[in-house]
Order: structure tokens, then sequence, then C-alpha cells
């Protein structure tokens, strides 16, 4: 399967990716500024990661994430809280990354999953059984030198074959879990679905877009990645890449990764998925200018939320724990009185009390397993 790239047309692209390229900068250089910087990209994270799973025609709910996030689950975990968490966690994970990794090779195989942390996990095996083998050999060579007595010396072999003995079995499971999608079930995983040569097509379009402007290069590697269809079950790594493609290039800088499923959430499905690829690309540029303005609008709510909260803070000591359930809620999208307990260091009938005194908003209507919020 290939993407052809001769027949992109630019003139009906450049007003979109322009205004989109201005806006994402515009928010950038605005969360660069801010106080809350901080605390709004961790909450950027829970946002989009639920948008993502709207895209997919899915649904979590904002606070079911963030308690699952936190260890303070009310319920069992659904399979698409289970994604969404996936996404959040490779949200953060990027962001703590150099800004090119998650596009060059290592990122890759690594953001991939399953089989390849498979193999990393046998390699290790397979390292520490040859580390091991390399300390007995020297324990055999002290002994030899050490140990006068044929005993000692009869030992010190057994070890070392026991080593060479666990380091051969080690390799060899490594080379059976090496087999990758082979070993894969054809009830969940269709078998003639080769990934690895749609990623490197997917990533030779990566490679002729490089002259292309940042916006653009990012909407056609994210409509590359759709088409290709490259992951089976994870279309929404594709988003996240094409993210990346806007932070590698410095549309977005430092730890913010622009919320690329928020605004394809607020762009149609007709338009996302139309059989024309002029028009898919539109679709994607003003999904990217809905994200950066949804981004400034939900900046501006928290910076004045966090404002109308630091006025309760005149008068109180300066041991009060006020302080720092503020910054707790304005990374989280709501806490439960279990976080504000572990976060903050008190017991649980206190952390109620605390959030009392901020007057938080009660986010779930119910007496028990209650959450706290802005929203």
């Amino acid at each position: 399967m290939r993407y052809d790239l001769s027949k992109i047309t630019i003139n009906s692209l450049l007003r979109p990716i322009s205004e989109a390229g201005n806006a994402l900068v515009r928010l950038d250089e605005r969360i660069a500024r801010s106080l809350i910087g901080a605390g709004f990209i961790e909450r950027m994270h829970f946002t989009d990661a639920c948008a993502s799973l709207w895209v997919d025609g899915e649904f979590v709910h904002l606070e079911d994430l963030a308690l699952h996030d936190a260890g303070h689950d009310v319920r069992a975990p659904t399979h698409e809280l289970t994604i969404a968490r996936d996404v959040l966690r490779t949200r953060r994970r990027i962001v703590t990354q150099p800004v090119n990794w998650a596009l060059s090779g290592e990122g890759l195989r690594s953001l991939r999953g399953g089989t390849v942390r498979a193999i990393d996990d046998a390699g290790c095996r397979r390292n520490i059984a040859e580390g091991n083998m390399g300390s007995l050999a020297n324990r055999e060579q002290e002994n030899e030198t050490d140990l006068d007595d044929a005993f000692g010396v009869e030992m010190a072999a057994i070890d070392a074959v026991l080593a060479r003995s666990d380091a051969a079995i080690a390799a060899a499971k490594a080379q059976n879990r090496g087999t990758g999608a082979d070993d894969r079930d054809p009830l969940v995983y269709e078998p003639d679905w080769d990934e690895d040569e749609r990623l490197e097509e997917w990533r030779n379009v990566l490679r002729h877009t490089q002259e292309f402007p940042p916006v653009l290069q990012a909407a056609v590697a994210l409509d590359a990645w759709n088409e290709l269809a490259v992951l089976q079950h994870a279309p929404w790594l594709g988003r996240l890449l094409a993210a990346s493609v806007l932070r590698q290039f410095g549309v977005a800088t430092g730890p913010h990764l622009p919320t690329v499923n928020l605004g394809l959430k607020s762009i149609s499905v007709d338009r996302r998925r139309h059989r024309d690829r002029e028009n898919r690309l539109v679709a994607i540029a003003h999904g990217f200018i809905a994200a950066a303005e949804a981004g400034l609008k939900e900046h501006d709510r928290l910076a004045l939320a966090r404002t109308m909260m630091e006025r309760k803070l005149q008068g109180r000591r300066a041991s009060s724990k006020l302080p720092e359930l503020i910054d707790l809620v304005m990374a989280r999208p709501l806490v439960s009185a279990g976080m504000v307990a572990d976060v903050l260091d008190v017991t649980p009938q206190a952390a109620r009390r605390i959030v009392g005194e901020l007057g938080l908003r009660e986010m779930t209507g119910r007496g028990r397993f209650r959450a706290w919020g802005i929203l």
C-alpha cells in the first residue's frame, strides 16, 4: 500500500495551514509565559486523552480517567478507560523525551508497545544471565588462585557451566519472543497485516515531506497514518505522532504537546474521513486551529480560577496546606479525598476539611467516593 504525494495541491491549503500555525504559536507563547503553564499542560493531557477516544468513536468520562490515573477508581476500569490511560501515559512520555525522539526509530519501536517490550525484556534477561556468567567466571579465576584444594576448583567449574546454561536458555527464549507477529492471536490480530511494512511506508512519507511547512507536514503525516492504517489496535498513536511533528519543528516548544485530538473532536466525521484527500487535509488544519483556540480559552479560564482561589489565602498561616491544594487542583481535572490526602500528607478527614475551606465544587453528585474540581 502506497501513499501518493505527487497529487497534493497546496493552493487551497495555504490559508488554513498559515492560520493553524499562527494559532498554535500564539498558544505556545501564552503557555510559556504563564504562571499556570505546568498545571495547564497536565490538565490538557487528560482532556486530550478523552478526546482521542471520542475521535475513535468511544466515550470516557474525564473524572474516571483522573481517578484511574491516581489509583482511586470507584469501579473496575473498562476497556475504553484502559486505552485512555495508555494515551495519557504516552503523551507524558513523549513530552519528557527530546523533541525528535518520538519520530526516531528508537522512539517508534518503543511507542509501538507489546512486541518490542517483550523483546527488550528478553534481552534484559539475556544480559543479566551473561553478566552472571561473567561474574561466575571471574569467581572461577579467583577460586583457582585462592583455593588450593581441588574441591573448590571443581565447584567453580560447575558454577561456570550453570551460568552458560542459563545464558543459552535466556537467548533461546529471546529468539522465540522475537518472532513478533507470528506469536499473535489470529482472533485479535490480522495475520496478513504487516505493520512493519506500513510503518516504513509512513516514515517514507515523512522523509518526502521534509520541505513542507511544519503544519502541512503534520497534517500529511496524520492523514497518511489513517490511510495506511499502520497499527491495527492503536490508531490514536498517529495523532500523537502528528503532534510530535509540530513539537519537533518548533510550532510547540518545551513540555507542551499540541492537543490534536481536542481539535479534531470538533470537526465532523464526514470532513475528517472525506474521500478527497485535499478536503481531509483542510479538515485536519481546521482541527489544529480549533485545538489552539480551545487551549487559549481553557488557559484563560484556569488563570481566572486560580486568581479567585488565591484570594482565600489572605490571612492564612505560612504552614497552611491551601497553596499545595491549589496547585493540585490546577494540575488535575478533579481530586478526591484520597488524592488530596496522599499529596498533602494529611488524613482523609483533614483533606475533606481543606477542600471545604477552598470552596471547590463537588463534581460527582455522590454521597460516597466524592470528587471536587473547578470544571
